[in-house]
């Protein structure tokens, strides 16, 4: 027994994965979900045993499809027109440590670079090596000479005073 042309297939059963579809997603996401079932369902076709149940298999794609979707959605961010104004806790600067981020902006470029990348942004010194270019170790003085350069310029006395 040979198969049916794919496009007799959707005539027969597209409107089936359509309701199937849409009892799970909205309208927008029904459509992508049909599209992919039937993407899906094309590519495998030729390899689906001829005595199959072809509309159970297009039913059981077409759900795990709309799944798909669901979950997809679920991962999206929520867009909102407020976001939180949050003070930094860990030393890096901020709205308050200007002197700080000055005497950041002050450093060669790549002490400046590597600080940045490895303090604040917590790389390690192969990935900001990559990103600036030289090797691992090059990465780590530079960012040591950076810190070193930083507490020379922003030290502070015992009672915590800047100098």
């Amino acid at each position: 027994m040979r198969h049916k042309p794919f496009e007799a297939i959707i005539a027969e059963h597209g409107s089936t994965v359509w309701r199937v579809c849409r009892a799970v997603l909205d309208p927008g996401a029904a459509e992508d979900a049909w599209s992919e079932t039937f993407l899906a369902a094309m590519r495998a076709y030729p390899e689906l045993p001829p005595d199959s149940n072809v509309e159970a298999w297009l039913v059981t794609i077409a759900h795990r499809k709309a799944i798909d979707q669901v979950r997809a959605e679920a991962r999206r961010p929520v867009l909102s027109d407020d976001l939180p104004e949050r003070r930094s806790t860990e030393g890096i600067p901020g709205s308050t440590d200007h002197d700080l981020l000055d005497a950041v902006k002050a450093l060669p470029l790549k002490q400046r670079q590597t600080v940045a990348y490895h303090y604040l942004a917590g790389l390690p010194y192969k990935e900001v090596a990559e990103i600036v270019g030289g090797s691992p170790e090059a990465a780590r003085r530079s960012a040591a000479d950076g810190v070193t350069a930083l507490r020379k310029i922003y030290q502070t006395d015992s009672e915590g005073e800047r100098r």
